[in-house]
């Protein structure tokens, strides 16, 4: 009966692979091991004494982190889809038999690499590695921001007044609190309004990686991180963004660094844009448009982009962690189309 049951699972895996798991690329290509340094600095401070359970490995905990941010799992439902599939339990070398991490160890985790600061130093460790295996950052760098959408804060005129002065309101229990996101902001984009975050990134031109981020609450402008994303160690100087970008000072600003503007150009009322500027602006867009390569592909593998926490440094948390497993899933997709 045993080994009827592993040929079914054998059988399985396999119909598995004939649709295409993008898991085992990602097994193919990445050396797991790479991450362990920064992970088990976190565990052994984490860890005071060798009495109770052991811990689950650090590296395999590290990819349901991955895997959950590949597919914007809450932390329940992570630890459901690795009970119920396959394709999840082999990416992280599990059996049947063998004891998966609830939601609560996840969570934990998780929470240990945010109050480390280490998710920002795996980012950091994989982008050397990127630029160490031929794929440094070339051809010019990409600047915008997406918006990661929070639970709307049903609050009234009066608290969203305080919170918008950096202050909790103090008739708030330590209940309540605990269940409000302070931090998140509302915003508008299109006409429609967004309560959350904002992803700011450097994408470089030629390989469409993620080469530095920072998160905001949603009501910041764009611009006001633009130069702190500018990356240095691109093999061009050219830097393309959108209308959003353009001031006199920022401009003022690349040009003393060296750099080469390609910031889409705007009207204003009484000033339209002329005919060279337009067509300027749909040059420049073909190449801007590659960051929505980015954009579009967190999207769809996860759906509706939501951060289901609570406070801006738990969303930095899962943000960086999505980052960065963009990065690895953009990685396996490179590796594959050089073999």
């Amino acid at each position: 009966m045993k080994q009827a049951g592993m040929f079914e699972m054998d059988n399985r895996l396999g119909k598995i692979d004939s649709n295409g798991d993008p898991l085992v690329k990602l097994n193919e290509v990445i050396d797991w091991e790479l991450f362990r340094p920064e992970l088990e600095r976190v565990r052994q401070k984490e860890r005071k004494s060798n009495a109770g359970r052991k811990p689950y490995d650090a590296v395999m905990m590290f990819k349901v982190l991955v895997v959950q941010s590949l597919y914007n799992l809450a932390d329940d439902a992570v630890e459901f889809q690795i009970l119920d599939r396959l394709s999840f339990m082999r990416f992280l070398g599990l059996s049947i038999g063998d004891s998966v991490p609830d939601a609560k160890t996840v969570w934990l985790f998780r929470e240990e690499l945010r109050e480390a600061g280490v998710i920002e130093k795996l980012f950091a460790r994989f982008d050397r590695h990127l630029r160490d295996n031929g794929f440094s950052a070339r051809k010019g760098q990409i600047i915008d921001a997406s918006i990661v959408s929070a639970p709307a804060q049903r609050n009234t005129g009066e608290e969203n007044e305080a919170l918008k002065a950096g202050l909790a309101p103090e008739w708030w229990s330590e209940e309540k609190l605990r269940q409000k996101d302070v931090d998140a902001r509302w915003t508008k984009k299109g006409g429609r309004s967004y309560f959350g975050y904002k992803n700011h990134m450097c994408v470089d031109v030629k390989h469409k990686l993620i080469r530095g981020y920072e998160v905001t609450d949603a009501s910041v402008h764009d611009s006001r991180v633009f130069e702190d994303l500018l990356d240095e160690g691109n093999t061009s100087r050219d830097v393309w963004a959108d209308a959003a970008y353009r001031s006199e000072g920022a401009i003022e600003n690349m040009e003393a660094d060296g750099y080469r503007e390609h910031i889409q150009r705007k009207g204003v009322r009484g000033k339209e844009l002329t005919e060279w500027e337009k067509q300027g602006n749909q040059t420049r867009a073909k190449t801007r448009a590659r960051i929505e390569h980015v954009f579009g592909v967190q999207a769809k593998r996860a759906g509706c982009l939501i951060v289901r926490t609570i406070g801006i440094w738990r969303a930095r948390a899962k943000i960086g962690l999505r980052n960065l497993a963009y990065n690895l899933d953009r990685y396996g997709t490179l590796k594959m189309a050089k073999a």
